[in-house]
């Protein structure tokens, strides 16, 4: 006699097997986030081994280290030199559901900036993992977000998730000098690679560390650079005789009139958003000013204290030129006919360049020094509005409990060539640095956690999985 409303055990076993196959086959199969962590550590030390010191960059060989990643995973790929050990590399999973929505770059640059050995504690190129870090040359700035974006993407390759659009990872060269043999040069030459594109994640933000505390901060405009070469002349002659005025005397003075400027403070809205953001992180020297800091009631005593302290949030707050770099006579005994120095100046978003470069002239007030222009950009900010914004702050919330804070940038990245296209680009990297972690940025001793790379990796793919994968 049969039982009545009771399956046999061998078919609800089927059925239950070939349910979550379908849903498997569906939802697509959780890749093992543990192992590509792991491997991603792996990977990082040998990345930071390859030197791509810009200048002279040589980010080809970063391209050869990638290329063989990708072939390794069956993943198509392309990638070209902009000139000669230039090479820009990228690889895309297309999507698979229609609706096609707008595609996602996930772009870090290969070129790393100089490093001096004479003071760091060991080989800036060394990629050694040791006490829990992974030491070199660009850990932070960016291959180790590099490495981050490329475990994620590979994982995300192989989950099967049926994907909204289309997902490119993209490795360019020169960002560290203003892109122009990297991303400057692609949108200039690749159109067509960006036709369909419609966000951007980038450097630029990271999850930072506030005592017990996180805040992820995602940068969504930053200051404007305006690099400057002035020049000034002067009767040129021998060093054992003296004259009243020289091309260098000259400079001496321009220099130090630019020195003891301090240009007017002038708190934008994204500024004030995001000092508005941070302000509960602060210590009680800053919390309340910062929170208030919209309001501009600024003293002369507190800016000078919060330069320093803080000079990247002071410098937030106006514009600012750092001189950074001096040409004068070939030998020691010849006064020049000329002499040069650089000026790194960077601009709030809304101030126009032509204004600014005027107002220069003013201060150094000298008919024979005159100013050229090396480089500037066009500002632009990215609307936190989007689909993509709101997967971050989910992720955030998720993996690290933290509140997202939109930030402006002191420096400047590849985003703003972006930008520029109307594709909105975030600075986000999935890691969360201590202070002292981040000050090996373009300083001494670089190096990143290996627990941030690993937490990283797989923070990184549950962001790609929500905006992507729609989960």
């Amino acid at each position: 006699m049969k039982s009545v409303g009771k399956r046999p055990e061998s078919g609800f076993k089927f059925a239950t097997a070939l349910a979550a196959s379908l849903l498997s086959f569906f939802a697509g199969a959780q890749p093992d986030l543990e192992s590509y962590s792991r491997q991603g550590v792996e990977r990082l030390s040998s990345y930071l081994q390859i030197d791509t010191v810009n200048p002279p960059g040589n980010e080809s060989r970063g391209v050869e280290f990638l290329k063989t990643i990708f072939s390794e995973a069956g993943l198509a790929f392309e990638h070209v030199e902009s000139a000669p050990g230039r090479g820009n590399i990228w690889a895309k999973l297309p999507a698979t559901t229609t609706p096609k929505q707008a595609g996602l770059i996930l772009l870090h640059h290969i070129d790393v900036v100089p490093a001096n050995r004479d003071y760091w504690s060991f080989d800036p190129l060394s990629g050694e993992v040791k006490d829990g870090f992974v030491y070199g040359r660009g850990a932070i700035d960016t291959k180790g977000l590099g490495i981050a974006q490329l475990q994620a993407f590979l994982a995300l390759a192989e989950s099967g998730l049926p994907r909204n659009r289309d997902v490119w990872l993209m490795a360019t060269a020169d960002e560290e000098a203003g892109g122009f043999f990297g991303a400057g040069w692609l949108v200039e030459n690749r159109p067509e690679l960006f036709a369909d594109v419609g966000y951007v994640l980038n450097e630029g933000g990271s999850g930072r560390v506030f005592g017990e505390d996180i805040a992820v901060m995602v940068e969504v405009t930053q200051k404007v650079p305006l690099w400057l070469k002035l020049t000034s002349t002067g009767r040129p002659g021998h060093g054992s005789a003296p004259l009243v005025e020289t091309s260098v005397t000259r400079m001496v003075r321009a220099l130090k009139r630019i020195s003891e400027t301090e240009f007017p403070v002038r708190v934008m809205q994204p500024v004030a958003e995001m000092f508005e953001g941070i302000a509960p992180y602060q210590s009680d020297a800053d919390r309340q000013t910062f929170a208030t800091i919209g309001q501009g009631n600024l003293s002369d005593e507190y800016l000078l204290e919060l330069k320093m302290r803080s000079p990247g949030y002071h410098a937030l707050l106006r514009n600012t030129c750092s001189i950074t770099r001096l040409e004068g006579s070939a030998k020691i005994n010849v006064i020049p006919a000329e002499v040069h120095a650089e000026l790194d100046c960077r601009l709030l978003p809304d101030q126009d360049p032509e204004e600014f470069l005027q107002a220069l002239n003013v201060i150094i007030n000298d008919p024979h020094v005159s100013i050229g222009k090396i480089m500037g950009f066009t500002p632009a900010v990215s609307t936190t509005q989007t689909p993509l914004f709101k997967a971050i702050v989910d992720v955030s919330a998720d993996e690290f409990g933290a509140q997202v804070v939109p930030t402006v940038a002191g420096g400047f990245t590849d985003s703003h060539f972006f930008r520029d296209l109307g594709i909105t680009s975030y600075g986000y990297s999935p890691f969360a640095f201590t202070t002292a972690e981040f000050a090996g940025v373009h300083g001494n001793d670089e190096r990143v956690s290996v627990i941030n790379i690993e937490r990283g990796i797989r923070v990184y793919y549950q962001l790609l999985a929500k905006f992507v994968g729609g989960q």
